[in-house]
């Protein structure tokens, strides 16, 4: 975390977008008519196991063999192969069913299927009344913008920063580079928010500031966005 005594002020802040600002959250409807191939069906628990693997944000989650793991590896900058990739995640998690697989796949890359966290809105509107430019950068092969206008944000987010658009993922520093550069900002008076250290945390290497949320379910985590800020001196 950011120690606010030896630090210049913020002058812009970086958001993570999967587990930072939305999170996907399993609907039981999703599931209905989903099976595992031993013919049973998949349950809250087993859905929350499956909704766990499409959103882990590092590491293997499942068995891979060469040509799976290059898709796994490179998903974040084609959408060809984030498709192949989470594909063989759910079939290696048991949904064998081609359909059924493609039916739990759409809802991941559908923006409307993604849950905002409680104070994503107000986060975002209070860094605009107070013209601090954000960006929102991630690791996805899918445009999120769709779900920042749903919920009445979309202005509020200067840059939208992709992977599969720039050709970059995290940790790589470019993509953070891109990030600051698109927004016109000195990375020194920059707030990298997300939920990996692993992966966001990376940020630091360019000179960025980092606060790390826990990416844990939107109803159990009401004000971690703002917390974030305010420990870096936006209030």
């Amino acid at each position: 975390m950011r120690n606010q005594s030896d630090a210049s002020p913020i002058e812009a802040v970086v958001f993570d977008f999967s587990g930072t600002l939305f999170r996907l959250e399993e609907d039981a409807s999703w599931f209905e008519t989903v099976t595992h191939s031993d013919g049973t069906p998949v349950d809250g628990h087993r859905a929350a196991e499956l909704m766990r693997r499409m959103t882990a944000p590092v590491g293997e989650v499942v068995e891979f063999d060469e040509v799976s793991r290059h898709a796994w590896r490179n998903r974040d900058l084609d959408p060809a192969l984030h498709r192949q990739a989470y594909l063989h995640v759910l079939r290696e998690s048991g949904v064998s069913d081609r359909a059924q697989a493609e039916s739990v796949y759409g809802r991941v890359i559908d923006p409307s299927c993604w849950t905002p966290y409680p104070d994503t809105a107000d986060a975002l509107a209070m860094l605009a009344s107070r013209a601090i430019p954000v960006a929102v950068l991630s690791n996805i092969a899918f445009d999120i913008r769709p779900a920042f206008d749903m919920l009445g944000v979309g202005d509020y987010v200067s840059e939208f920063v992709l992977s599969y658009e720039v050709g970059y993922i995290k940790p790589q520093p470019e993509i953070f580079l891109s990030a600051v550069r698109s927004l016109g900002v000195d990375p020194a008076r920059t707030l990298m928010v997300g939920d990996s250290e692993e992966a966001d945390g990376a940020a630091r290497a360019i000179g960025c500031s980092f606060a790390l949320v826990d990416p844990i379910a939107t109803g159990e985590r009401p004000t971690a966005l703002l917390d974030a800020l305010a420990s870096s001196g936006i209030r």
